[in-house]
C-alpha cells in the first residue's frame, strides 16, 4: 500500500499547500505500526517540498492525531512517540525534513465525530474498518437458534436472517464513517483505508469465516468440557464484518461523497511471519501458534470482557491446535482491501 499512500499524500499537499498539514491515523493501537505510518508521511512531504523547490522556512508543519478507543494503551504509545522523536532528530542526512512535527493522542470511536469541520488533510486507517460499532443490533439479548448454535460469525449454516443483520450493521456503520470523515476533511483531502475483507462476493464463502469459525469451535469445546457456560456462548457474536470489494464500492458510490481513486484487493498469509508465496505451510504447528497469538492480541479484551480472563490460555491453546490442523489441509489467506478516496471541491 506504500504507493497508494505516496500518491495520496503528494496529491493532497500539492493541491492544498497547507501551512499546517493535519493527518489522522484511525485505530492506531499502541504498537509501532502507527509510527511507521508517521515516518512514511514525513518522508513523503519532505521529498515533495524538495521537488517543488519549497524553501526550508516555508515547509509545512505536520500535526498527527493518533486515534483509538479510550481503552487503548496510549501511555505505551506516547513512550514510543518519545523514542521515535529522539531517533529521527538529525537522522535524515541528505534528505529534507519538515521543520516541525507534532503528535497527539485522540481517544474516541471513529464511528463518531473526532475533529472540527474541514480540519483534516489526510485520514489513514490500517486493519480497523472490519470492526463494527457493535454486534448486529437485532441479535442483542436473543439466544441462538439450533441452526446457529455455536456461531460467533457468519458460517455456511447460519440463518440468512442473521447474516442479513451482519450486513445491515456494516452498511450502517460504513455509511456513517464516510459521512463523518467527509465533514472533517478539507476539500482536496484524501482518505486511505486498508482492512480485512473477503475475496468472493458470496457472503458464505469468505476467508474470515474459516478464521472465526475455528475460534467458535474452540469456544464450543470449552462449553463441552464444562469450562464455559452454554448461555455465555449463545449470547456472543463478534462485532466484525469483512465485506467484499463490491459491497464497499456500492456503499461509497451510494453515498456519493467521495471520488474513488483506488480500490484493490490483495492476499496475505494468515501467519504474519510466513512470507512465502507457496500453497503449502512448512510448519503448521508453528504457524498455528503465530496465528493464535495475533488473534489473541486483537480479540483478548473483547473475549475477556464477555467470558472472563480465566479461559484465555486454554482457549487460545485449543485455537492454535485447530488452526494448525486447518493449515495442514489448506493454506488460507487474508483478503485485504485497500481503498483511496478524495473529497472534491
Amino acid at each position: 500500500m506504500k504507493p497508494v499512500l505516496e500518491e495520496a499524500t503528494r496529491e493532497v499537499y500539492k493541491a492544498v499547500l497547507p501551512r499546517t498539514m493535519v493527518v489522522a491515523d484511525l485505530g492506531c493501537s499502541s504498537g509501532p505500526n502507527t509510527l511507521r505510518f508517521v515516518s512514511e508521511v514525513i518522508g513523503i512531504i519532505a521529498r515533495s517540498c524538495k521537488e517543488l523547490g519549497v524553501k526550508q522556512h516555508e515547509y509545512p508543519q505536520l500535526q498527527f492525531f493518533l486515534n483509538d478507543l479510550p481503552g487503548n494503551d496510549f501511555n505505551n504509545l506516547f513512550e514510543l512517540v518519545d523514542q521515535f522523536k529522539k531517533s529521527t532528530t538529525g537522522n535524515r542526512q541528505g534528505e529534507a525534513q519538515p521543520p516541525a512535527c507534532y503528535i497527539s493522542g485522540l481517544p474516541g470511536s471513529f464511528y463518531a465525530r473526532l475533529l472540527p469541520c474541514q480540519s483534516v488533510h489526510l485520514f489513514h486507517s490500517l486493519f480497523c474498518l472490519q470492526w463494527r460499532s457493535q454486534a448486529p443490533g437485532g441479535l442483542k439479548g436473543s439466544g441462538k437458534t439450533h441452526q446457529d448454535k455455536g456461531d460467533i460469525y457468519i458460517t455456511k449454516t447460519m440463518s440468512p436472517s442473521v447474516v442479513k443483520l451482519f450486513q445491515q450493521q456494516f452498511q450502517k456503520d460504513f455509511s456513517l464513517f464516510l459521512k463523518l470523515r467527509y465533514e472533517e476533511l478539507v476539500f482536496g483531502g484524501q482518505i486511505i483505508l486498508t482492512f480485512i475483507g473477503r475475496k468472493h462476493e458470496d457472503v458464505f464463502n469468505g476467508e474470515p469465516n474459516h478464521l472465526y469459525g475455528l475460534l467458535a469451535q474452540s469456544l464450543q469445546s470449552l462449553v463441552d468440557e464444562g469450562l464455559l457456560k452454554k448461555e455465555k456462548l449463545d449470547s456472543f457474536y463478534l462485532p466484525i464484518y469483512s465485506p467484499s470489494v463490491g459491497e464497499v464500492v456500492a456503499i461509497a458510490e451510494q453515498n456519493g461523497l467521495f471520488n474513488m481513486n483506488h480500490v484493490k484487493l490483495f492476499e496475505t498469509n494468515w501467519d504474519p511471519y510466513d512470507d512465502s508465496e507457496t500453497d503449502v505451510v512448512q510448519d503448521s504447528v508453528r504457524s498455528g501458534v503465530n496465528v493464535a497469538k495475533c488473534i489473541r492480541a486483537v480479540m483478548e479484551p473483547l473475549i475477556a470482557s464477555h467470558f472472563g480472563e480465566t479461559i484465555l490460555d486454554t482457549l487460545f491453546k485449543e485455537y492454535a491446535q485447530r488452526v494448525a490442523k486447518h493449515l495442514e489441509k489448506e493454506k488460507t489467506k487474508h483478503a485485504v482491501i485497500v481503498l483511496s478516496m478524495k473529497k472534491e471541491n
